[in-house]
């Protein structure tokens, strides 16, 4: 397993900017739409579809590609903009989220957008899916398979009990090609997790199911690509990786604050935050900047 070079995790750590500034002027033309999620999850989402996975934008149906199933499908902002950056469609295409007639719904539609793996907005159910596609993989291709299913989920969604039904069905049949990644940030849309519904100790309940289970900072490149290697090579059971990472990361006065889980900028004014004139100049502003401070140092 090969460390990232540093000029590479720069080169992510930029996309992931670019990516977040996409997601917000997505947000700002809608006029609806989740924001902290997308933003929080910039990073693995970058990691996946410019190092981790192996796809192919221009031939989006081949045979031989990684799966990624997005079981929180409210969070598809991310999964848009990242899937634009990289080739699957125009990142013009972005400005038509939740438009009528767009292919970019406000949960991801597979009849819209061919190159997305499931249509998801159930929460809860990402991981069966997902389960079912490691299943037939091992079937079709026995033990010498090689494709990796990816399932991204939520931890609010945890509060579902499908979410642990397919658990415990991955961790019976050792599906050592399925790797799911929970979005760790504590938040959900009536406040944070550990009040809502507590779900701690997180990662014991996972190994109850025969899971290995990695837990890292969402938001270091080195440690998403160290987990992802790691995950791949363990022959036993499917991995979970638990991503602690910040929801609305990026823009100061949305982090960590769950009252931005739904909300995008510049529609509604929030106590203790800026007006809704001056939100979504904020947020550019603050991303922009970020990726000017990236920029400088990557090119020092």
């Amino acid at each position: 397993m090969s460390d990232l070079e540093e000029i590479k995790i720069k080169e992510l750590e930029l996309k992931a900017n670019e990516i977040r500034q996409s997601i917000i002027e997505m947000l700002i033309e809608a006029k609806s739409g989740h924001t902290a999620g997308p933003l929080g999850m910039a990073d693995i989402f970058t990691y996946l579809f410019f190092e981790g996975m192996v796809h192919d934008p221009q031939n989006p149906s081949w045979e031989g590609r990684d799966r990624v199933v997005l079981s929180n499908g409210h969070i598809c902002p991310v999964l848009y903009a990242t899937m634009a950056h990289a080739g699957y469609l125009p990142v013009d295409e972005l400005k038509t989220l939740r438009k009528f007639g767009s292919r970019l719904q406000g949960h991801p539609h597979r009849e819209y957008l061919p190159s997305l793996e499931t249509s998801s907005g159930p929460l809860g159910s990402g991981l069966s899916q997902a389960v079912g596609m490691a299943i037939a993989d091992i079937i079709d291709s026995g033990i010498d398979t090689r494709r990796t299913i990816y399932c991204l989920m939520s931890d609010g969604e945890l509060d579902a009990g499908n979410s642990w039904e397919g658990a415990m069905l991955a961790g019976k049949l050792n599906l050592r090609n399925l790797i799911a990644i929970v979005d760790r940030n504590n938040i959900q849309i009536d406040g944070f997790t550990e009040d809502i519904m507590p779900l701690e100790p997180l990662a014991d309940k996972w190994r109850a199911w025969n899971w290995h289970v990695i837990e890292i900072d969402g938001h270091s490149f080195e440690d998403i690509h160290s987990a992802v290697n790691q995950a791949k090579a363990v022959f036993e059971s499917p991995t979970v990786i638990i991503a602690h990472t910040i929801p609305g990361k990026g823009v100061g006065y949305m982090e960590r604050d769950f009252r931005w889980h739904g909300t995008p900028p510049g529609i509604q004014d929030i106590d203790g935050e800026p007006k809704k004139e001056e939100q979504s100049k904020i947020a550019l502003d603050e991303l922009r900047s970020l990726g000017r401070k990236i920029s400088g140092y990557h090119n020092d």
